[in-house]
């Protein structure tokens, strides 16, 4: 789940260093693929500390059969990032995945109470669209560091989730389950 630059795709790398990583963005794409053969395994998030349960991967869940063959933690931190000679007097909206915006909803609302708030469907692409020009100048996203390595932005503020342990679980998922 994730697109490159992701806490997904991290996840992916700690699981499985030497295996190969697919960004598929969704829990769903990753099940469906995980389904129809096309990955032997598949990564994404369930839940974080501070922002619960994740919903798109609760309903993706419903949907399809799989086997849990682990769930481990991983210590997220989330940057504010900007297109490179942007300053903060410029950002008009803050964009990112909606459990990114849960975990650092009190540091929006005192750091960018004006700023529209703009969900997107997943952290690592807000950064990639914010990169190619389909997001605005005037957008800052929410996204790991990696992404700002990744796609050339830059980093404004660095750990702005509300709660300094932000652990967010990962499922491992398998083909199988009950048919």
């Amino acid at each position: 789940m994730g697109a490159s630059g992701s806490f997904s795709q991290q996840a992916g790398e700690l699981y499985a260093p030497d295996g190969e990583i697919i960004p598929l963005i969704s829990a769903e794409n990753v099940l469906r693929e995980l389904q129809t053969g096309s990955i032997e395994r598949g990564i994404f998030p369930i839940e974080n500390s501070n922002g619960g349960i994740v919903i798109e991967a609760v309903h993706a869940m419903a949907k399809y059969n799989f086997t849990i063959e682990k769930m481990f933690e991983l210590d997220v931190h989330h940057m504010l990032l900007v297109k490179p000679g942007v300053r903060a007097s410029h950002i008009e909206a803050v964009s990112s995945h909606d459990q990114a915006l849960k975990q650092c909803r009190m540091y929006l609302k005192r750091m960018w109470g004006e700023a529209d708030i703009v969900p997107y469907p997943d952290t690592a692409k807000a950064a990639e669209d914010l990169a190619s020009g389909i997001l605005p100048d005037t957008t800052a996203v929410i996204a790991p560091r990696k992404c700002a390595e990744l796609y050339g932005l830059e980093i404004l503020e660095e750990s702005i989730q509300d709660l300094k342990y932000n652990y967010t679980t990962f499922i491992v998922a398998a083909k199988g389950g009950i048919k």
